[in-house]
């Protein structure tokens, strides 16, 4: 018998505790590893991250196709500016007022949520 924890996203990231037989164990576990020679296709190829935008720009290029404006790069924009594009909420007015611009007064630390 193998007994180990696991942590259960689907019920609010709780933390599990399964017991399996060792044959049950090893057979879930090779379902995870790859024949010789493969590769995992996340990390290569056209839609690997490190250089996507500029490998889809060529493809679209290759094809004679204007890319989806999905695919469009946008210009970069700070989290207030998405902010009130998406929801029309300008969240550096103030929220009484409507007319001044926020200002920080003070920063709080963050603190390690309760886990127990």
């Amino acid at each position: 018998m193998v007994r180990f924890r696991y942590q259960d996203y689907a019920h609010g990231h709780t933390r599990k505790e399964m017991t399996l037989s060792a044959t049950e164990f090893l057979r879930r576990f090779l379902l995870h590893v790859l024949p010789a020679g493969f590769m995992r296709v996340r990390h290569y190829g056209l839609l690997a991250n490190r250089q996507k935008h500029e490998k889809l720009a060529r493809c679209w290029e290759v094809l004679g196709c204007r890319p989806s404006p999905v695919f469009a790069p946008r210009p970069e924009e700070s989290v207030p500016e998405r902010i009130k594009r998406l929801t029309g909420v300008d969240i550096t007015r103030c929220p009484v007022c409507g007319t001044g611009p926020m200002c920080i007064i003070e920063r709080l630390a963050a603190v390690a949520p309760d886990t127990s």
